[in-house]
This record gives structure tokens, C-alpha cells and sequence, in this order.
């Protein structure tokens, strides 16, 4: 994206994500309109010592490490900041003129003083679940709440905004529990931040990015939705030749998608029975169910056979799926989704109703807001 405004962009990345993000520079550079600036992407690729972080060979992608053992791959990830600043230091001009680091890369704040340049801070949520959950432990709401699941009002939204959280729903991004100091040194640095990016667009929630800004006392920057940002290139069309996926033959609005994401893991019994819910609906539907192959006998037997009673009406897709042409497929009329807040964005740009079934961390504060908007947009 801000490549397409003319600067020069250094993607960094380990080995497992650099044939993904070239694969991305590669179809949005082809893809790119006449006369629109030519787009310099560099993609630099840094190994990570994952020995020196507890972590086996090949464990520098999130999605290959269980989730007990995140925090040793965050834990690794400064490792790469003396790389990071000899390489830009070593390509000479241009010279780095900004660091943009995720919110959860805290060491960034260390490069980016280093190098003697801004560091401004990504999050890849929305304004309402930072705000929130910012709030919620800024002003320790649930200090003396008994149990995880005793509901408190989110502090701080003035008195026109009315939101319940209970401590299950939001731990925080990096409970003490499972991250240690973490969390802590997450928000020393955002604190220090330049200026915040957001993957949101105004128009959905202005006083929550507002209430942010005020809050932070920072310029916050919305520059979403960024999975759609080159949806009208031939990245999309290119990736829609991944997945064999026919549902032309359908009525409009009467194919159901269900997909939580990339991260979240549905436990064995409730995948079983998501299917079964799915055949006795007797609606059309398209399923993708991510590493299908890490579960047991008993779920992949039962997905083959599922698989085999609903041919030609249900179709289950075992891996990564092509879910914004499937999202703005006519086809398709609903959405079961995790709520994961890629997935938010693309359902309301797709311009349908989602059934919302949050797992962990952001999810259930996109919920929050998406059913929020989806009153709202009702009553308009």
C-alpha cells in the first residue's frame, strides 16, 4: 500500500512467510494499473536462531508452532533487529525514512531509534478493541470480579456507548499467565510510538478511532481494509485458480461459507458437530477446515464421509480458500465465521450478515462491534 504512493518498501520476513510475500509483491506488481507509479517492494529475507528460542527447524511461521510455545517465538524475534539495521544500513540509498512494526514487536522501537528515524505502531484490529481492551486494564475493571465470566462495562466509551466484557472474553493480548512481562513491554513501547496505523476504515466506527486518539494522545491513521486493498488487480483472480470452486450453479444468497481463519483450532467434537449441523440444515454451503490432517482418525474419517453424503450441495475445503471471491460470490448469502477481524471487514465490504462464533484474543471485541454496525446499518 505504501508502495503504490511512490516510497520504497522493505518487507522483513523468516524463510517460511518470504515465498508468500513475494508471491503477494509479484501479483500486485503485475497487477497495477496504467500510469499508476511503479511499486518497489523489497522482501528481506533473515533467518532466525528458533534453537536458541526452544523451537524446532522450521517453527518460524505462527501457524507451524503450537500455541503453548508462542511466546518463545516472540521471544526470538529481537534476535533479528541487529540483521534488520546492518542490512538497511548496508544497502545504502535510500535510507530508511520510518519503521512500521506491529504493535506485538516491541523491540521495533529499539531498530527504529537506532537507525534515527519515527516508529510508528501497526495494529491489524480495530480502534473499538484496542480502545477497549486498553481501557479495561487501564482502569483494572475487573479487579475484585469474581470468576471469568461475571460481566463488568467497559469504562470509558461515555455515557451514549454501552458495552459487557467478562475477563474470559478479554485476558488481554498477552496475559500474565501464559506471556510473563510481555504485555508489559508491548505497551512501554507503544507509549514511545511516533503514530498508529490501523487496519479500519472511518466510516465504521469514527468515535471509536477518535476516543483512541484522544486516549493514546497520538495521531492514529486508518488504513484499511488492507486484505482488499489490490481486490480489483489479478492477485484475486490468480489466487481464485487455487481452489476448484463452483457455485454458479446456485441460487443467489443461498450458499452458506463457514471458515475460522488461519489460527483458530476447533476442537475435535465441536468440528463433528458443526458438520452434522451443517448436513441436517439442507442448505448449500462451502466449509474450510484448516489442517485437517492434525486431527484425529475419528474427524478426518468423519469429514471423508461427510464429504461423500453431501456431494453436489456441501463442498469442504482442507486447507487455505479463496475466501474473498467466495465472500463476494452472488451465491452466497451468510457467513459462520470466528470473527478474526480480516474476516469482519471482508463480510461487511461483501455486504453480507455473519453468525459469529469468537475463539480468542480480539474476536470476541469484533463481535462486540459487528453486531453493533449490523444494528445500526438495520435501522437505517
Amino acid at each position: 500500500m505504501v508502495a503504490t504512493h511512490g516510497a520504497v518498501a522493505s518487507v522483513v520476513v523468516t524463510p517460511s512467510y518470504a515465498a508468500l510475500v513475494r508471491r503477494t509483491v509479484e501479483l500486485a506488481s503485475s497487477g497495477r494499473r496504467p500510469g499508476s507509479p511503479v511499486i518497489d517492494v523489497r522482501v528481506v529475507e533473515l533467518r532466525l536462531d528458533l534453537s536458541a528460542a526452544g523451537l524446532a527447524d522450521g517453527s518460524d511461521n505462527v501457524d507451524k508452532i503450537p500455541p503453548g510455545l508462542w511466546i518463545n517465538y516472540f521471544r526470538a524475534l529481537p534476535l533479528l533487529r541487529e540483521p534488520i539495521e546492518r542490512h538497511l544500513r548496508a544497502t545504502g540509498a535510500p535510507y530508511p525514512t520510518c519503521v512500521v512494526g506491529d504493535f506485538c514487536l516491541p523491540w521495533t522501537q529499539e531498530l527504529a531509534a537506532g537507525l534515527g528515524v519515527p516508529r510508528v505502531c501497526f495494529f491489524s484490529m480495530c480502534a473499538f478493541c484496542v480502545l477497549c481492551q486498553h481501557n479495561v486494564d487501564r482502569y483494572n475493571s475487573f479487579d475484585g470480579v469474581v470468576g471469568d465470566g461475571e460481566a463488568v462495562v467497559v469504562p470509558g466509551l461515555g455515557d451514549h456507548k454501552r458495552f459487557e466484557v467478562t475477563k474470559a472474553q478479554a485476558p488481554g493480548f498477552f496475559p500474565i499467565s501464559d506471556w510473563g512481562d510481555y504485555g508489559d513491554a508491548v505497551e512501554r513501547e507503544l507509549a514511545t510510538a511516533d503514530g498508529i496505523l490501523t487496519n479500519t476504515f472511518m466510516e465504521m466506527e469514527p468515535e471509536f478511532v477518535a476516543g483512541y486518539a484522544a486516549t493514546m494522545g497520538k495521531k492514529v491513521w486508518t488504513i484499511g481494509q488492507v486484505s482488499l486493498y489490490h481486490h480489483h488487480t489479478m492477485s484475486l483472480a490468480a489466487r481464485g485458480k487455487m481452489a476448484a470452486i463452483d457455485s454458479d450453479d446456485k441460487e443467489p444468497n443461498s450458499v452458506i461459507y463457514v471458515s475460522f481463519g488461519s489460527i483458530a483450532h476447533t476442537d475435535p467434537k465441536q468440528l463433528i458437530e458443526l458438520g452434522l449441523g451443517l448436513e441436517a440444515s439442507g442448505h448449500p454451503f462451502i466449509w474450510m477446515v484448516k489442517n485437517a490432517e492434525f486431527y484425529g482418525n475419528t474427524a478426518r474419517e468423519f469429514l471423508h464421509e461427510l464429504e461423500a453424503r453431501v456431494a453436489g450441495r456441501g463442498m469442504v475445503i482442507k486447507g487455505w480458500a479463496p475466501q474473498v471471491l467466495i465472500l463476494s460470490h452472488a451465491a452466497v448469502g451468510g457467513f459462520v465465521t470466528h470473527c478474526g477481524w480480516n474476516s469482519i471487514l471482508e463480510a461487511v465490504a461483501a455486504g453480507l450478515p455473519v453468525v459469529t462464533w469468537p475463539h480468542f484474543s480480539d474476536q470476541f471485541w469484533n463481535q462486540k462491534i459487528s453486531d453493533e454496525s449490523m444494528s445500526q446499518w438495520a435501522n437505517r
